[in-house]
């Protein structure tokens, strides 16, 4: 139902509205005031938020008071249904504000109701709406089987709408994975039935979505054509959240034809929109819409205020394509404005909110749930067939048995006269046919059931062949990668080196694959300090790990040459890197290095001389964090290169902690809101855990980061260093 205001209500349902407010006061029982409250819901629902929400945690509320209660099967089943519809209807506002957490749960018990109660129809509702949530946030393998459990379920009962509805759903996930094809199949579908039961909502989301597709594929003419067949359709029926979807669809068409202003016009427009009826996922969009137009016009300033909002928002609400959208523009134009460090900050939050919507594991499920969903039509047919087939079984035996007994009436009447003979051959004759006629139709279904089943056979073999050849590729893949990664790992600081020369540390390391981009390097110096490098190589997997060992190899190049202090070491090694990756043959000559810092300690001196290259080093004494501050420059190409590090020196104390890191553990997205666990947080974590010996340290930091996690996918490699002196 579209949003409406309650003033712009027709006369005759706010007579309904003052009516229905009246009895509430007015009834004594409370089955007659949900019955109200939940006709009053439907008049004005979702026209106030606020106040809708408060009206639906009274419905839910005096049912769940009135459960308690000795009823019977009837009266509690209806208080069911109308707390299951309220819980529903709480988890649609929580999802028009974002708080997809909390629309989860509420959809969640509105399910559990509805299979209390067996109702099929509610049952596809939640699971629908569970979908809808799961495919907002990227987790196309949980929407995918709940939009496919719902369209089953819909089927049954025949639902139309809800099977056009759920149709263009699973569209949707086809489209965002750039399978157009499928996705056009599942909207020509859902576009069919909802022009057949003329439903308006159901037509234009179609329209919309195909619209989608010919943008998606450069089509813009057409892509125009259908948003505004879609836009009329919404605005003839006041769907307001519609309409700004449509009004976007159609700044972007300008946008990409370079009409900049009109595209600024509507983007404007559907702004406003999502602004009045609060849809944050909306917002979301159009900001980063109007960030990009900034962007092509070379406002820069103004493209970054607009794009850092709607990450800001996407993050807040955890809508994980718009997430990537606000981060490959802000890694765009932060690379414009020279801000590299956090240029390379948006890239990875880029690639990692892709990777996770385009995981293999996404992709599978929704292949998985296609073909048993196909696989499960395909056997409620075959059932239908094998139950034909039986009754022509159950015929047969019965002229079996008819044929038996007329052989013992042929025996008996040979001393009769000739008729009965005759006619009792003619009935032999008649059952004989029938037998003959039973035979046929029972050969051919046999044939129809063993064709059916080597096709079967057939693709049983087909699918087996293919696991096959996946299995050994990914065979061959993995062995290489285990190989490169015991190759890295013979680069990195041993346990020996580190036993030898630390009394008490500890080192978490995690990569975020098999291998890292992430390192830790330690050796004894020439002038008897011992140095140890934490260092974050541009990028992560493979490619982090070829740098990795380019940057390890770079470090002890410098020290060959003779650098003793930090700040040498590192000034040494940038140049090493700058010179090997010119002949990358990118046009800038390979921008790529790592953000380090190293700490050289002369514990005879008691004395720490260190430098930090963009990642900080923390020192806890008596209780308190003190942090040294990074030099605001990687060790690679940069646009002050030119500039040496100057490091520094710390006086040691018995009982210090120093802590050195990369950016990892703070990046990591999760928590019940899907956030950054970030900086401030992180220092606090590692205050409150520094009265532990080190190993229970190591151990919180990892149960920390597992518990923070969660079921999210991990972002980045994560290298955190603890020494005790």
């Amino acid at each position: 139902m579209p949003l409406v205001s309650i003033a712009q209500l027709p006369a005759d349902q706010k007579a309904q509205v003052d009516s229905l407010q009246q009895l509430i006061k007015t009834a004594k029982h409370d089955t007659t005031i949900v019955n109200a409250w939940i006709a009053w819901d439907n008049i004005v629902w979702r026209a106030e938020p606020e106040m809708d929400f408060v009206l639906n945690q009274k419905i839910d509320s005096l049912c769940a008071k009135n459960l308690k209660k000795k009823l019977n099967k009837q009266e509690k089943a209806k208080f069911l249904k109308s707390s299951s519809f309220a819980l529903n209807n709480i988890g649609t506002i929580y999802k028009a504000q974002g708080d997809y957490a909390k629309a989860i749960e509420y959809f969640t018990q509105s399910l559990k109701i509805e299979e209390e109660i067996g109702n099929k129809s509610g049952i596809a509702g939640s699971l629908n709406n569970i979908g809808i949530i799961y495919k907002i946030q990227g987790n196309y393998a949980k929407a995918i089987e709940s939009y496919t459990q719902s369209l089953k379920m819909k089927e049954e009962i025949g639902d139309k709408e809800g099977i056009a509805s759920t149709l263009n759903n699973i569209g949707n996930i086809y489209n965002d994975q750039g399978d157009y094809a499928k996705a056009i199949e599942y909207y020509t579908q859902s576009l069919k039935i909802s022009e057949e039961i003329g439903d308006k909502e159901g037509i234009a989301s179609t329209l919309n979505n195909i619209g989608n597709i010919y943008n998606d594929q450069g089509d813009y003419a057409k892509a125009i054509e259908y948003y505004t067949q879609s836009l009329k359709i919404r605005e003839e029926i006041g769907n307001k959240n519609g309409i700004a979807m449509s009004l976007n669809n159609i700044g972007t068409i300008h946008d990409l034809q370079g009409n900049y202003a009109k595209a600024m016009d509507y983007y404007t427009q559907s702004l406003k929109i999502r602004e009045e009826i609060g849809d944050k996922k909306g917002i979301a969009s159009s900001l980063h819409n109007l960030g990009i137009i900034y962007h092509d016009q070379g406002e820069s300033a103004k493209a970054f205020k607009y794009s850092q909002l709607s990450l800001t928002i996407a993050q807040e609400i955890g809508a994980a394509l718009r997430i990537k959208e606000a981060a490959s523009s802000l890694w765009e134009i932060n690379k414009k404005l020279g801000r590299y460090k956090e240029s390379l900050d948006m890239y990875e939050l880029f690639i990692a909110t892709r990777d996770s919507m385009e995981s293999e594991a996404n992709q599978k499920a929704v292949i998985q749930q296609e073909y048993k969903y196909a696989y499960e039509k395909q056997a409620a047919a075959d059932s239908i067939t094998n139950a034909e087939a039986g009754k022509v079984k159950d015929a047969l035996l019965t002229v079996e048995k008819a044929e038996n007994k007329q052989h013992q009436l042929e025996a008996t009447a040979q001393k009769q006269q000739a008729y009965f003979l005759y006619g009792g051959l003619g009935l032999a004759l008649l059952f004989g046919g029938f037998i003959f006629n039973r035979f046929r139709v029972t050969s051919k279904q046999k044939g129809i059931i063993e064709q059916q089943k080597g096709k079967v056979e057939t693709t049983l073999q087909e699918v087996e062949h293919q696991k096959e050849i996946i299995e050994e590729a990914h065979k061959e893949i993995t062995d290489s990668i285990d190989y490169a990664e015991r190759i890295q790992r013979s680069f990195l600081a041993t346990k020996e080196i580190l036993d030898t020369n630390l009394k008490d540390y500890f080192v978490f390391f995690k990569p975020k694959d098999v291998v890292s981009g992430d390192f830790y390097w330690a050796d004894l110096l020439s002038n008897g300090t011992f140095a140890l490098v934490n260092a974050d190589s541009t990028g992560h997997g493979v490619p982090g790990a070829i740098m990795s060992i380019l940057n390890i190899s770079s470090i002890e190049g410098a020290i060959k040459e003779g650098a003793t202090t930090p700040h040498e070491i590192f000034n040494k090694t940038r140049k090493s890197i700058i010179k090997r990756l010119q002949k990358d043959g990118s046009p800038e000559g390979g921008k790529d290095g790592m953000d380090a810092s190293i700490v050289c300690f002369d514990f005879e001196n008691k004395k720490l001389t260190y430098t930090a290259a963009q990642n900080p080093i923390w020192i806890i004494r008596d209780g308190n964090l003190t942090e040294i501050k990074p030099e605001k420059m990687p060790i690679g190409k940069h646009q002050f290169d030119h500039m040496p590090f100057e490091g520094g020196e710390f006086n040691m104390q018995k009982g210090d902690q120093i802590y050195t890191l990369t950016d990892g553990f703070q990046d990591q997205f999760g928590g019940p809101k899907g956030k950054k666990f970030m900086v401030k947080k992180m220092r606090e974590y590692v205050l409150s855990i520094s009265h532990l010996p080190m190993t229970e340290q190591h151990q919180k930091l990892n149960e920390a980061f597992s518990d923070w996690k969660g079921e999210v996918e991990q972002v980045d490699d994560v290298c955190v260093i603890g020494i005790k002196i």
